[in-house]
């Protein structure tokens, strides 16, 4: 019985409206997300108008978005729920002492057509500018091995990004080279991967489209703590998208897109004898076989 003063048979039409030859999990999905978007409006008696800014909103992360930058999974982030549908496909990640390495968000700045590099290479192709915080040189290096025997995959492939200490990535600043702080590498024959590359920085996410607007909206603040992206794929493994932070960061506890996990903070420690770099990070990456449960 419907508990609401509108149409009661209204929501059923249009899941019902749904013909025989649908796929089972997708009319799972939809009328699921039919009856609770249906309930959201009446609960809070939505108006047109109301309903009118939403969809504008929506129009306008996809008028932002193209290969090199992708508002509306941006204004998921800042909701939480790409956050939330990672833990919801890989929780196991997060309930073992010694697991696989954890996942977390793809975020909006991922490029496909980023270039391979050699081990040893230093992805700081644009030094940031004197106006900016100081950049801090690190060598990040690490193994890729598979999860159980611990034995190196050889060949994986690493790509990593990050945005520069003025708070961008490469494709939002006209003044950074292409691809800059951006590489794809190959394990060697330890399964050993290796880079320089810079001490992330805090930065906000973009104020400029509608993730931004919602967050000024929400009356919160746009700082993602200080991390790097990460990509591992290896023929016959699960691949991961993941992210490290920097333990000294003061926005771990309140990650504007909800992404920090604790296994994925990390600790640069000091490097000596070393002039391109003064700082290192040693971090391994775990893979799962594709057929593991």
């Amino acid at each position: 019985m419907a508990t609401h003063r509108f149409d009661p048979n209204f929501t059923d039409n249009v899941v019902n409206s749904m013909g025989d030859n649908v796929n089972p999990r997708f009319r799972q999905l939809m009328s699921s997300l039919i009856r609770h978007v249906h309930d959201f409006a009446r609960e809070n008696e939505l108006t047109v108008d109301e309903w009118m800014a939403g969809v504008k909103l929506i129009n306008w992360a996809g008028q932002m978005s193209d290969a090199k930058r992708n508002e509306g999974q941006l204004l998921c982030d800042v909701i939480g729920l790409e956050s939330l549908v990672d833990e919801i496909t890989f929780k196991l990640a997060d309930e073992a002492t010694d697991a696989p390495t954890a996942t977390a968000i793809l975020g909006p700045f991922f490029r496909a057509d980023t270039p391979f590099r050699q081990n040893g290479d230093n992805i700081v192709k644009t030094a940031p500018k004197a106006s900016d915080p100081k950049g801090e040189m690190a060598f990040m290096h690490g193994r890729v091995v598979d999860f159980e025997s611990k034995k190196p995959l050889v060949g994986a492939v690493v790509e990593v990004w990050q945005a520069s200490t003025n708070g961008l990535y490469e494709q939002q600043d006209k003044d950074q080279e292409e691809f800059n702080l951006r590489g794809k590498f190959r394990t060697d024959d330890d399964g050993r991967y290796s880079f320089y590359c810079l001490r992330p920085t805090p930065y906000p996410v973009p104020d400029d489209g509608p993730a931004g607007k919602v967050l000024k909206l929400m009356d919160r603040h746009p700082f993602r703590p200080a991390h790097i992206h990460i990509i591992a794929t290896y023929d016959g493994y699960k691949p991961l998208t993941t992210q490290i932070f920097d333990r000294k960061d003061p926005y771990l506890t309140n990650d504007s897109v909800f992404a920090v996990k604790d296994s994925l903070v990390v600790d640069f420690v000091e490097r000596k004898g070393d002039p391109q770099a003064g700082l290192e990070l040693n971090y391994d990456v775990r893979l799962v076989p594709a057929a593991a449960e």
